[in-house]
Parts: structure tokens; sequence; C-alpha cells
């Protein structure tokens, strides 16, 4: 086994793949917003799953009221609430 010494493509947001995976921040009437969290591209729907799935908190916090995943220009899914249903 080697260990690359280049860094990890997942660990700097980024892929190389034109079909990177990304959540769009929107608040609740769908405008898309920012957040402290950021919106990284993963290499697979699963990473970008397991990660709203860490952060989804901390977006809510921040203002994000919803999130739509993306496969480059497709959406997947969404918008998807970061709150409780009432």
């Amino acid at each position: 086994m080697t260990n690359s010494l280049e860094p990890s493509p997942f660990a700097a947001g980024e892929t190389t793949s034109s079909s990177a995976w990304r959540w769009r921040l929107e608040d609740a009437a769908g405008t898309e917003v920012t957040s402290s969290e950021g919106s990284p591209s993963f290499p697979s729907q699963s990473d970008a799953e397991t990660w709203v799935g860490e952060v989804w908190r901390d977006l809510a916090d921040d203002g994000v009221d919803q999130v739509t995943l993306f496969e480059g220009d497709r959406q997947v899914y969404g918008p998807m609430s970061l709150h409780a249903a009432q």
C-alpha cells in the first residue's frame, strides 16, 4: 500500500469530474444563499448525502431553509427542508 502526498479532492471540496455532486443551499423562497459551511462538490451522491447529513443543523443555524441536490447541472431531488415537519 502506498500513501499519496496529493491532497484529496474530496477534502478540498473539489472533483475533477464534470458530473460533480453538489447541494444548492436555499432560503424558504428558493433563493440561493451561502453558509459558513460552504457548498463543496463531491465525487458521489453518497458523499454529498453524508455531508448534508452531518452539517444540516449548522446549515439551518446559518439561515439555510432547504437544499437541492445536483449532479452537474441536473437537479436530482429537492428542495428538501432542513426543518421539522409542521
